[in-house]
């Protein structure tokens, strides 16, 4: 549609033809910050087929995963539209949230890649800078499937909980999807905050996969 310019032309009879981005580009720049993140989505091994289920709750997690892929299409519209996987460290919980964003991607879906801490930490030594903050959050809000991973790794503090509020509230108003990994299970996200906590319950409500227990944790194995 661009000629492989990223841009497509529309030509207006009264005044200088007008740009806009090709979807193509919009996938590129998604592919980008995927690798700035260190995960490229071209060469990554975590998929569903490398996933290599080692008990039952490993079995279950899996399963649990490809269903909401494949029923995705029925449901992203719906308030019940996410999935969170969250519990014991080890488990394969970002193996499987990352094998699931590759999957979409396949599928023509934007996924955006947030790296909780790393980001967190950036958004907050950038406050004072209003464009910075305000663009950051922008694409974290409006992607069109957002994927957090470890979220609430590390020491939490009232700004922590402001940044992901504005983030989480965005996209459960606007029914916008979201794959959330955690070392938090969802009791004690609801006990550490309920306003994030409960949004995110009820956006993951059919999909909600907790792993407790260190015999789950693979690298022990």
């Amino acid at each position: 549609m661009c000629k492989d310019t990223g841009y497509i032309i529309i030509p207006n009879e009264n005044s200088q033809p007008t740009f806009k981005q090709c979807e193509c580009l919009k996938k590129e720049i998604v592919k980008r910050q995927w690798n700035n993140s260190g995960i490229n989505i071209e060469t990554a091994t975590q998929t569903f087929n490398t996933f290599k289920a080692w008990n039952d709750s490993s079995k279950v997690a899996k399963e649990t995963a490809i269903e909401y892929f494949q029923n995705f299409k029925k449901i992203r519209k719906n308030k019940q539209n996410s999935i969170m996987l969250c519990g014991q460290v080890g488990s394969g919980k970002t193996h499987l949230s990352i094998a699931l964003a590759i999957n979409f991607m396949k599928k023509g879906y934007k996924v955006v890649y947030m790296p909780y801490r790393d980001v967190i930490t950036k958004v907050k030594q950038n406050m004072t800078d209003e464009e910075y903050y305000k663009k950051t959050i922008s694409k974290y809000q409006v992607a069109e499937i957002l994927l957090i991973d470890d979220l609430y790794k590390g020491k939490i503090n009232e700004s922590d909980i402001n940044i992901m509020f504005e983030i989480i509230n965005y996209r459960y108003l606007n029914r916008l999807p979201i794959i959330v990994s955690s070392e938090f299970v969802m009791e004690r996200m609801l006990n550490f905050d309920e306003g994030i906590g409960s949004r995110i319950y009820q956006m993951c409500k059919d999909y909600i996969i907790e792993i407790e227990g260190k015999e789950n944790n693979y690298r022990l194995k």
